[in-house]
């Protein structure tokens, strides 16, 4: 067996310590699988002092020098979350020689290209599987499997926490807020969940979805963002009697025009697969030239599928040291310009609460006639006597966010109108 490779962990939080634990418990293992024993030379951390028994690690291995450590690694795991120092202890690692295995979408999708780059002037893998949707074998497909076949459409759940809680207030018909703080008590989301619930998870992991998808560099600035918390248990109630469920999407499309990336609450059938995905879990769907079809399901969140994926690219990259060669490497040779949301056709899903008299119908349908937005069929709900109002489901053909916008902006005009109460993007229809 070729000699040992020195691997430098950074970070040892929940998904560090479930590596560590792997590397040590399980080294025969992994050093068969590898074709070489895998080494932990050292831990980066913020306090040594820390107690973390979990982890197995010996506490003479904890040590707040990550510079060093990493210069002296053949193998680097990122697991501290972030922007910085997160990248520059990866530019330093690549510098020397060093592959990295990283879950940090963050940096990756805002600063990807620059890790790209560095990593193929020092031909050194830079991977990275546990970015997007945890244990769920993902982007290797992406990237290799499907290398030969033209990507049109990735469409998934890629947040367990916003899954969990609109699953659980479509089961249960809860508010949003009595869910989230559930949700906090359960570990499923974090104290300070913002970055969950209003998107900015999904949407840097759609920067990177859309970016391997298509063959272009797309940045999380580029990804259209939009959270849960004005989802409210009425647009829960609302889709329910459409036929469709809340969920929120990242949705990265292929036209003719160039490539969109987006993330926002959806109406999805439940007919659809993506429907059926309950509690935290993620799943993925592809539509592609020649196999069709593709739906990958599984944990997308936590410590030990994390760990899975964390340690999948960490053996790949241990093999490739020791037989030669390395793992993909950017894909961007398309460039394909990116599409604001205003040039992004969906459809949409609209309630509105009229008057009910005469001619309503008929001075609605105007005004989204003069917005050159169709209507793809309407459902008049329960007159509401009290307040001689009644509640109309809309949902449009296709359309751009300008001119629904436009819509929405001219329904509010007419006197007919009581309140536009629900405006939901729709796919799947």
């Amino acid at each position: 067996m070729a000699k040992p490779l020195r691997v430098a962990l950074l970070g040892c939080g929940v998904v560090g310590s479930a590596v560590a634990r792997r590397l040590t418990e399980d080294a025969a293992d992994l050093a068969a699988r590898a074709g070489a024993p895998l080494e932990l030379i050292g831990v980066a951390v913020r306090d040594v002092n820390k107690p973390r028994p979990e982890s197995g690690v010996p506490a003479a291995l904890f040590t707040t020098d990550a510079e060093s450590l990493v210069a002296d690694a053949d193998l680097v795991v990122e697991l501290m979350g972030g922007i910085e120092p997160a990248r520059s202890l990866l530019l330093r690692a690549i510098e020397h020689g060093a592959a990295v295995v990283t879950a940090n979408k963050a940096l990756l999708g805002s600063d990807g290209p620059r890790l790209y780059a560095a990593a193929d002037a020092r031909n050194v893998d830079l991977s990275f599987e546990a970015s997007v949707a945890g244990a769920i074998p993902l982007l290797r497909p992406l990237r290799e499997s499907l290398a030969g076949d033209d990507v049109h459409r990735v469409m998934g759940i890629v947040n367990g926490t916003t899954n969990y809680i609109l699953d659980k207030m479509d089961r249960t018909g809860a508010a949003l807020e009595d869910v989230l703080v559930e949700a906090q008590q359960l570990g499923y989301a974090e104290a300070d969940p913002t970055a969950d619930v209003e998107g900015h998870d999904a949407q840097a992991k759609a920067a990177i979805l859309a970016s391997l998808a298509f063959h272009t560099r797309v940045s999380t600035d580029d990804v259209h963002c939009e959270g849960i918390m004005g989802v409210t248990d009425a647009d829960i109630r609302d889709a329910r009697k459409i036929g469709c469920v809340v969920k929120l999407l990242a949705i990265c499309e292929r036209s003719a025009d160039g490539v969109s990336a987006r993330v926002h609450p959806t109406l999805v059938p439940r007919s659809h697969p993506l429907a059926s995905v309950h509690e935290a879990f993620n799943a993925v769907f592809l539509e592609t030239e020649l196999a069709g079809e593709l739906m990958f399901y599984g944990q997308g969140a936590g410590a030990a599928p994390t760990a899975s994926a964390v340690l999948g690219d960490l053996v790949q990259a241990a093999r490739h040291r020791v037989v030669g060669g390395h793992g993909p490497r950017e894909s961007a040779y398309a460039e394909l310009p990116v599409l604001p949301i205003a040039r992004t056709n969906t459809s949409y899903f609209i309630r509105l609460d009229v008057l009910d008299r005469p001619g309503v119908l008929a001075r609605v349908a105007n005004v989204f006639g003069a917005h050159d937005v169709s209507i793809e069929s309407m459902r008049q709900g329960v007159r509401r006597s009290e307040d001689g109002l009644a509640i109309l489901h809309l949902v449009t053909n296709q359309a751009t966010d300008e001119s629904l916008k436009a819509t929405v902006d001219g329904l509010r005009t007419l006197d007919d109108v009581h309140e536009v109460s629900s405006v939901l993007r729709v796919e799947g229809l």
